[in-house]
């Protein structure tokens, strides 16, 4: 284990809820108070849409003003999107909804990537100064990216997967906070573990689901899971192994 010997603190990262028109009761059960969130992400479209969303903004203003910190989504489509498309993304973000930063999702994970998300990364911060940054990668990338973002998300998949995974060496060298994991199809009775591997693998964040994607036909992501009042009563307690 990465932080041998020491308390691992664990925090949740909400990934890709439902728009909050139709899902309501799912925003507003992330308000209630003693969560642990450590971010929420605000996917209004596959992005920012293309008018200002009063629901969303409402939704957004909700959290930060309860102190959670909102990411903006933005798909960086494996490096394919060009770099004006992705900021003009990222504008539209803070001035409709005023985002603390953004995750990257689908962001590459090979070293000839890296200057050029680097390149994004470093803008965005200009525009927004303090912007928090969260590299989707959903696999370990190398690790020149550790130097790019605020965290990484370094595991994306089913539990039928992750019970099985291992860390990459290179991870000793960052406290847990650096490191995200989100995972679906974890049966109710195998949060414990799940929550034990995450912390065993130095990931401070989580997002632990029992939503499946059904062969890749559903959003896994999109509906609180069945055993959230579980989840928030495990997570962020903080655990000596």
């Amino acid at each position: 284990m990465k932080a041998g010997g020491t308390t691992v603190r664990t925090g949740l990262g909400v990934y890709d809820f439902a728009h909050p028109l139709v899902a309501p009761s799912q925003w507003a059960e992330l308000t209630r108070p003693g969560t642990p969130l450590d971010w929420v992400v605000l996917n209004v479209a596959a992005g920012p849409g293309v008018c200002p969303d009063p629901h969303c903004l409402e939704a957004s203003g909700r959290l930060r003003n309860g102190g959670v910190r909102v990411l903006g989504h933005l798909d960086l489509a494996q490096g394919t999107r060009s770099l004006a498309d992705l900021l003009g993304d990222a504008r539209r973000h803070l001035d409709w909804y005023q985002v603390d930063g953004f995750l990257l999702e689908r962001c590459p994970a090979d070293r000839a990537a890296l200057p050029e998300v680097r390149r994004l990364v470093t803008t965005l911060r200009a525009l927004r100064d303090g912007a928090y940054i969260v590299l989707g990668h959903g696999c370990h990338p190398h690790p020149g990216y550790a130097e790019n973002a605020d965290q990484l998300v370094t595991f994306r998949g089913p539990w039928t997967e992750y019970r099985w995974s291992q860390v990459a060496e290179w991870t000793a060298d960052y406290p847990a906070d650096r490191f995200c994991h989100v995972v679906h199809g974890v049966p109710r009775g195998h949060l414990e573990e799940a929550l034990r591997i995450a912390r065993w693998q130095g990931a401070g964040t989580v997002y632990l689901t029992d939503r499946t994607d059904r062969g890749g036909q559903e959003n896994p992501w999109e509906t609180m899971p069945g055993h959230w009042d579980d989840i928030v009563s495990q997570v962020g307690t903080g655990v000596s192994e």
